[in-house]
């Protein structure tokens, strides 16, 4: 059995400890006491050193703790381990902050903490709620940064599981004695992490992205110096599109949003344009072909249309009597093919069958259709097969 020193000290940086077990040749050590806390309760491991040798991962084996260095350790068997100091505080910044939120949320809104995740760049908590507006999500930040500032004491105490049940914020399955996690007079959690003493060591509180899963809501989060760097950066990037605008800070979002939707207004109408253009183009190609012995004109896309040019010139094709029209975009390998209504034939059903042909990947309307293929050789192949492919008698 591994005695867990991280649940009396998260702020031991360094132990002496005896090697009861090697395994892998040295590469997995087993102690007979450990700081290094090991990958659990959505919490990742420790980092740092046993006997000078970089630990790579901390693995819980129930009552075992496992030391998965970087190469063998070859050593005597006391060794010293050192903490990775600036990842565990990080770490601890960043869960006794969670305990903190999952507070606030029950606190303020009934919300119960369905699962937690603690990531290098951003930690998330899923929360049994529909919906989050953008006024809880201050108010949320603006009260859990109050309690960091109250600087409240955070305790560790272990005691009975069926005594302190009353108090958990969350019920525990697990029987005997619990370490339990107290934010005085705000939270109280059964937790094997690692926390500070204090919520005033949390530091700065930043609530980021809501999204919405499955029926649940999940909130990204940061602390410590991870919340002042994610300011950091997220105040140069406006600075950087309010400088591209010029205009001030306050200024930016609004006229990033006029922007948008100038863009998009510009983009339906180069849109209609465009369709209006391959009606035209379609239209005169039309009329300068003649038809072939079964009374079908075949039409094949001029070199240089873009992908959306091509499509929707294949359109105006298809909106015409009696024709077959094919052509492709050489960049990306992209076949836009298309048969008129008038012609008893599927367009996607053909194109799919003639691509399955070549490894390519495509489908569409019994009008239209479009896809690509995997080969240069096979653009040219697969748009003559097309064009020539015989039709039967015409719809009536």
């Amino acid at each position: 059995m591994t005695t867990r020193l991280y649940y009396h000290d998260t702020y031991l940086r360094a132990f002496d400890a005896t090697i009861v077990e090697r395994a892998d040749d040295g590469r997995r050590l087993y102690l007979d006491q450990s700081a290094f806390y090991p990958t659990s309760g959505g919490q990742p491991h420790d980092r740092g050193t046993l006997g000078g040798v970089d630990v790579i991962d901390v693995v819980d084996e129930d009552d075992r703790v496992a030391h998965v260095l970087a190469s063998p350790y070859k050593g005597k068997a006391h060794v010293q381990g050192v903490i990775d100091w600036a990842r565990r505080l990080d770490y601890a910044q960043q869960h006794t902050g969670q305990h903190l939120l999952s507070g606030v949320f029950e606190v303020l809104f009934d919300w119960p903490t369905v699962s937690v995740h603690f990531g290098d760049a951003l930690c998330t908590i899923e929360l049994g709620a529909s919906s989050m507006s953008a006024a809880q999500v201050m108010r949320v930040e603006e009260f859990a940064n109050q309690l960091v500032s109250e600087n409240r004491a955070v305790t560790v105490t272990f005691e009975d599981a069926a005594a302190v049940a009353p108090r958990l914020r969350r019920p525990s399955s697990r029987e005997g004695t619990l370490r339990v996690v107290t934010i005085a007079d705000h939270d109280t959690s059964a937790c094997g992490g690692t926390h500070l003493r204090a919520t005033g060591e949390i530091g700065l509180i930043l609530l980021r992205r809501v999204e919405k899963i499955r029926d649940n809501v999940r909130v990204e989060f940061l602390c410590g110096a991870r919340a002042v760097r994610r300011a950091r950066a997220d105040y140069d990037a406006l600075s950087g599109i309010a400088a591209q605008l010029s205009a001030g800070l306050d200024e930016a979002a609004p006229l990033v949003q006029a922007r948008v939707d100038e863009a998009r207004s510009l983009a339906a109408a180069n849109r209609k344009l465009a369709e209006e253009v391959a009606g035209y183009r379609a239209r005169a190609q039309w009329e300068s072909t003649a038809a072939g012995l079964d009374g079908i004109r075949r039409l094949r896309g001029a070199e240089g249309m873009t992908a959306d040019e091509m499509r929707a010139w294949t359109a105006a094709c298809a909106a015409l009597p009696t024709t077959v029209a094919a052509g492709a975009v050489r960049a990306s390998r992209t076949i836009a093919f298309g048969v008129s209504a008038d012609l008893d034939a599927n367009a996607g059903a053909l194109f799919k069958a003639a691509l399955q042909e070549v490894g390519g990947r495509g489908g569409g309307s019994p009008r239209t259709a479009q896809g690509t293929v995997p080969d240069d050789a096979h653009v040219d192949a697969v748009v003559a097969a097309l064009l020539q492919l015989p039709f039967g008698t015409q719809r009536t």
